[in-house]
C-alpha cells in the first residue's frame, strides 16, 4: 500500500516516539506548554472589571496568531486600544485588513464579557482617524465603561473560553443542516453581510478555491517564509513565545528531537515536511461540509472592525451548535501572486460588488486544545 505524505509523517512521528525511548519518551509525551494556555485559566479573574473583560479579549481569534492588541488603562473606566505594530503580516496581509479585523475581535469580546459582568462598553473607534496601510501609534478604539444592566448575551459568553478554530479534517459523512446555517447567520449583527451555503456544487468550488489558496500561499517564498519564521516548535518555543503558529504535543515534540521536524526542514522544499506539510493542507481544505463568508460594502477600517465583531460572534454560536468555523481566508489575501483567486473569489462571494473580507469552512470535528496567549500583563502598555 502507498502512504501519503500526510500518513508517512505522521508514522514518522510515531516512530520518533519510540526512537527517543524509556524516560526520554515519557519527557516527550508531557509536553504541553501549560505556561502558555495559563491565560484561559485567568479568564475572569481580576478586580478590575476593565481587566476581566480584557482577560476574555485576549482570547479573541487573530492572523497567524500575532495577537496584535496593546492596550492602555492611564485613565479611568477606559480601555484605549492600539495594534503592536511589530505583530503585522506585511508579506500576507499587506494592508493590514486582517490584522484590523483581528482587533475587531477582540473588541467583540472585550464588550460581549463586560456586559455579562453589568457594563455597557461605548466605542469611539479611530478617534485620530482611519489609518491608511501605515497603522501608526494611532489610536484603534477607545472603550468607555459604564455601570448598567441589559444587554447580556450569556449563550455567547458562555463559549469564549470554549471556542476554537478548528483546522482540523471534519466528518465527511455528516452535512451541516440549513437550519443551523440560518441559526449562524442570525447572529452577525454588527454590519457586515453574510452568507452560508451548503448546495454540493458550491461547497466543491469552494474547496478547489480555498486549496489553491493555500498552495500559492505555500509556494510563495516571502509569504511562506512569513508563516515559517512564526513557527513555535515544542513546549519550549511556545511557553517562551506564545503567539505564532504552535506545533506542540507528543508527535511534534519527538520530531523536533529528532531532527525531523525544523524550521530548515520547513523550509527545504524537497524535504518530506514542505511536501507532507503542504499535502496536508490542501487535504483539510477539501474535507470541508459548508462555508460561511462576510462582506462589507466598501473596504474601510470601520468596516473592518465590524466584520471582526461578527466574525467572532458567528465562532461563538457555532460553538454553542457543536460545530466547526476555520478561516479560511488565503484567497481573500492583497499580495500579488493571489490576484487572480482574489478575484474569482470575490466573482464568486460577491458578485453584486462589495468586499469579502472574511471566508470559512463549517462542519464537525475533533476537540482541540486551547491556542497559546500571552498573559493579560504582557499587553498592558506602560509609558
Amino acid at each position: 500500500m502507498t502512504l501519503s505524505r500526510r500518513k508517512t509523517l505522521a508514522l514518522l512521528g510515531g516512530g520518533a516516539i519510540v526512537a527517543v525511548g524509556g524516560a526520554a519518551a515519557g519527557f516527550v509525551t508531557t509536553r504541553t506548554p501549560k505556561d502558555a494556555l495559563r491565560p484561559w485559566a485567568m479568564a475572569g479573574q481580576y478586580s478590575d472589571p476593565r481587566k476581566r473583560a480584557l482577560s476574555y479579549a485576549i482570547l479573541a481569534p487573530n492572523p497567524h496568531n500575532q495577537q496584535p492588541w496593546r492596550v492602555d488603562l492611564g485613565r479611568e473606566g477606559e480601555v484605549t486600544l492600539y495594534v503592536d505594530t511589530n505583530r503585522l503580516l506585511p508579506h500576507t496581509d499587506p494592508f493590514s485588513r486582517q490584522i484590523i479585523i483581528g482587533l475587531g475581535c477582540f473588541l467583540e469580546l472585550l464588550s460581549i464579557a463586560a456586559a455579562q459582568d453589568g457594563y455597557r462598553v461605548e466605542f469611539d473607534l479611530f478617534p485620530d482617524g482611519e489609518p491608511g496601510a501605515d497603522l501608526g501609534d494611532r489610536r484603534i478604539a477607545v472603550a468607555h465603561f459604564s455601570l448598567q444592566s441589559g444587554g447580556e448575551e450569556p449563550k455567547l459568553f458562555a463559549q469564549i473560553l470554549n471556542r476554537r478554530s478548528l483546522k482540523e479534517r471534519y466528518d465527511m459523512a455528516k452535512t451541516v443542516p440549513v437550519g443551523v446555517l440560518s441559526a449562524l447567520e442570525q447572529v452577525v449583527s454588527k454590519g457586515s453581510d453574510v452568507a452560508t451555503t451548503n448546495a454540493p456544487d458550491m461547497v466543491q468550488s469552494l474547496r478547489d478555491l480555498t486549496a489553491d489558496a493555500l498552495q500559492i500561499e505555500f509556494e510563495t517564498p516571502h509569504t511562506y517564509e512569513e508563516s515559517v519564521d512564526l513557527f513555535r516548535i515544542g513546549k519550549r518555543e511556545v511557553n517562551a513565545n506564545p503567539d505564532g503558529l504552535d506545533f506542540s504535543g507528543p508527535m511534534w515534540e519527538a520530531m523536533r528531537l529528532t531532527g525531523l521536524f525544523s524550521r530548515e526542514a520547513a523550509l527545504d522544499r524537497d524535504g518530506i515536511a514542505y511536501t507532507s506539510g503542504l499535502d496536508m493542507v490542501r487535504d483539510t481544505a477539501q474535507a470541508s461540509m459548508a462555508y460561511i463568508w462576510l462582506v462589507s460594502d466598501g473596504n474601510t477600517r470601520t468596516e473592518q472592525i465590524a466584520t471582526g465583531r461578527d466574525w467572532v460572534r458567528l465562532n461563538l454560536a457555532a460553538t454553542a451548535l457543536g460545530l466547526g468555523v476555520h478561516p479560511m481566508s488565503q484567497a481573500l489575501q492583497e499580495f500579488p501572486e493571489m490576484a487572480g483567486l482574489y478575484q474569482k473569489a470575490h466573482e464568486l462571494l460577491a458578485p453584486d460588488g462589495g468586499t469579502v473580507q472574511m471566508l470559512g469552512r463549517l462542519g464537525y470535528g475533533p476537540q482541540v486544545p486551547e491556542s497559546p496567549r500571552w498573559p493579560l500583563d504582557a499587553k498592558v502598555r506602560t509609558v
